[in-house]
């Protein structure tokens, strides 16, 4: 009987969820490639012809991470309003979150992180973002450097996911909390005459 396969796409795909939960919920140090590999049913070769070992896999998770937060976020339909389309995606950004509790932890505090930056490339998660903001600049809507604006933006919308997460904000308190942060930093960078118009009562979030 010959060997089994030991880097087949289910062998991957197991190991990549493994990892994906290990890495966000122990720390990194304590998840070896045995664990890994033990976790996914397979052997430690596995990891090591799959990925080239351990941080290949971190690398893959977080790649996975990436990829879809972008897909999320640059579905969120573009309008002639920017401000509507800045809270559209604060709240996309949220409900991806969410949803992906563990990608979200590892991207943003696990064993990678992915960190904002000047330079942002097509498949950049937040390019929608920065696109939103850029609109907003032009349009005398916001004022200010539009990487300090969306770093400000995601800085807000990290704390209010990661309180979410750790179960300490939920119902109707986590809702306002969402709603008065973004309006919050929104109005923080709002022109004079945009001022008063961001003050919204209830948000279309």
């Amino acid at each position: 009987m010959g060997r089994p396969r030991t880097n087949d796409a289910a062998v991957r795909e197991r190991l990549v969820a493994c990892a994906t939960e290990m890495f966000a919920t122990r720390p990194q140090e304590s998840v070896t490639v045995r664990a890994l590999a033990t976790a996914a049913g397979t052997s430690t070769a596995a990891v090591y012809t799959l990925f080239q070992g351990k941080d290949g896999l971190i690398r893959e998770v977080r790649d996975q991470a990436v990829a879809g937060l972008f897909r999320d976020l640059a579905a969120v339909p573009v309008s002639e309003a920017a401000l509507e389309d800045l809270y559209a995606l604060a709240a996309a950004y949220r409900l991806w979150g969410r949803e992906h509790r563990h990608l979200y932890t590892v991207l943003f505090g696990g064993a990678q992180s992915f960190v904002p930056s000047a330079r942002v490339g097509d498949r950049d998660p937040v390019r929608p973002l920065v696109a939103a903001i850029d609109r907003a600049v032009v349009g005398h809507i916001l004022a200010g450097d539009t990487t300090q604006i969306a770093v400000s933006l995601w800085v807000a919308l990290h704390g209010l996911v990661t309180l979410e997460l750790a179960g300490s904000l939920d119902g109707a308190v986590a809702e306002t909390a969402f709603r008065s942060t973004i309006d919050a930093v929104l109005r923080g960078w709002a022109t004079p005459a945009a001022f008063a118009a961001l003050r919204r009562t209830d948000p279309a979030l």
